[in-house]
This record gives C-alpha cells, structure tokens and sequence, in this order.
C-alpha cells in the first residue's frame, strides 16, 4: 500500500462534488469492508468471504473511499467492524458494479418518475448511498464519497470472480488513528472510466 499524507492529498483532490476516489492501477481498484474477527480471519485465509460467520443472504457494503471507511467503522472501533479489510478488485468488476447501481434515494435526474425508481431499486442486486465524505476528526466535507451495497448473484460474483486479494489493514488503521488531524493515508485520485458518460449517467456521479 502506498500511502501519502491525508492533507497532501487534499490539496489534489476536489473540494466538493460526486466522485469516485480511491487508490487503482491499470487493473484493479481497492474497496474497503470492516467486519469482526472471525469473518476477517476466514477472508484473509482464504482469499475469499465464507465459513459459518459469513452470509451471502445479506447486503454487504464496499467502499472505495478511505477516509469514509474509518469514519464508519470509527477507525475500527465500533463493534463488529474491529477489522478492515482491503480488498483489491478487479476494476471491470468494479464497472459492472457501477453499471448495475441504482441510487437507495430518489433522484429526480436519473429515475424521472418515483415509480421507475422504486421498480429498478426493487430488481437491483446493487445499491448505492452518496455520503458526506469526512475528515481524519469526523467532520464533514462537502465533497461525497460513494458506498454500494452487493446482494444476491453480483455479490456472489464479486466474490468468486473478481477478488485479486484481501489484506488486513487493521494494524496499520490503529496506528494512524493516532495521528489525528493529519494521518498517513492511502494514495487516492479521482477515477476514470472506459465508460465513463455510462456510469456518470446510472449513479449521478459528476465528470
């Protein structure tokens, strides 16, 4: 993991607005998810989420942005969330996903009618949130930052087809927590996407 300061990486990236942020290369994009022990220790071993804690029945939660994952799982202190996982994903995955989100609010833009919305939020195996993005302290910014929720056959998919690796970064997340205004951090940027206009047009994302 290649890491800068959180305030270095402030000064590069937008101040408000919707985007995707988080750290990629040419292949793979790197999502986050808290979870507790046991479930932790099975995905770390096995590359892979299963064993008797895990269920595929449930929504589960990816995050692509840093910042907003410590200040969900309280730099991972909240109960069932004591372990932070990064996950590396393939990044075609990763655009399947987006591609396949719809919003868990209504938005005008995107779903003209209240009705289109509810139809395509009730067929969707993929849920999206945009949230205040947060300071190392809590704060909010104006910048959003993305969440998805992952059910049914594309989780599923995630998990057997686009996992590169999990790692535990638990140790590392504890460490910095202690910096507090201006922690260590991972290298994120703004994404770009093949089918950029595409994803921008199905999540509100700005361009």
């Amino acid at each position: 993991m290649k890491i800068e300061k959180y305030q270095v990486q402030q000064n590069i990236l937008p101040k408000k607005g919707k985007y995707i942020i988080g750290e990629f290369d040419k292949e793979s994009i790197t999502v986050y998810q808290a979870f507790n022990k046991k479930i932790a220790n099975y995905a770390v071993a096995n590359q892979k989420f299963g064993g008797n804690h895990y269920s595929f029945s449930r929504m589960t939660w990816i995050k692509p942005n840093f910042m907003w994952m410590m200040y969900r799982s309280g730099w991972a202190n909240k109960p069932n969330q004591e372990r932070i996982l990064a996950l590396k994903v393939k990044r075609k995955g990763f655009e399947e996903i987006l591609l396949q989100a719809v919003k868990s609010s209504y938005d005008e833009k995107i779903f003209g009618t209240q009705e289109n919305w509810k139809e395509k939020l009730l067929n969707s195996t993929v849920r999206l949130q945009w949230d205040p993005d947060h300071s190392p302290t809590g704060e909010k910014l104006e910048r959003k930052a993305i969440q998805l929720g992952l059910k049914g056959e594309i989780l599923k998919k995630f998990n057997e087809e686009w996992i590169v690796s999990i790692y535990d970064i638990t140790e590392f997340v504890k460490k910095e927590s202690l910096q507090k205004q201006n922690p260590n951090v991972p290298i994120e940027r703004v994404l770009k996407f093949e089918n950029e206009e595409a994803i921008a047009k199905q999540i509100g994302m700005d361009i």
